[in-house]
């Protein structure tokens, strides 16, 4: 059983820093894409980051430079570091993952089509204040 737990959200001043993590369990031994969205009341979700078995990485234009995804494979857990954030990163932070039996895409092809992605953790808030 896949399950996806996210912790590390909260207030935080703009220009300040915070570190989401996401906890990994119920698979082994399988190549996966996992990531990070997000969704500000009234408007649509969108993704953040993401990261595949072998480390690559895709950001979103609105959020290179300034957070960081990575993952620590021998305790199951996916990262994002936000850095200099800005009030506009408010939003309900999700983290999310597929597995795969042999191959798998390239992380900007999944990440690009969140609405395939099949499981997702329950999210943790994120407000900046300017």
């Amino acid at each position: 059983q896949v399950r996806l737990v996210e912790s590390g959200g909260g207030a935080v001043q703009a220009g300040g820093s915070l570190r989401l993590s996401c906890a990994v369990s119920g698979y082994t031994n399988r190549r996966d894409c996992m990531g990070w969205f997000r969704q500000a009341p009234g408007k649509e979700r969108e993704g953040v980051a993401g990261i595949d078995t072998d480390g690559n990485t895709v950001y979103a234009d609105s959020v290179k430079g300034r957070f960081t995804i990575s993952r620590d494979n021998s305790r199951n857990i996916m990262y994002l570091q936000m850095d200099n954030v800005k009030p506009e990163d408010t939003a309900m932070y999700y983290c999310a993952a597929d597995i795969f039996l042999d191959t798998s895409p390239a992380v900007s092809d999944w990440f690009g089509d969140p609405r395939s992605i099949v499981y997702w953790g329950q999210g943790t808030q994120v407000t900046v204040s300017s």
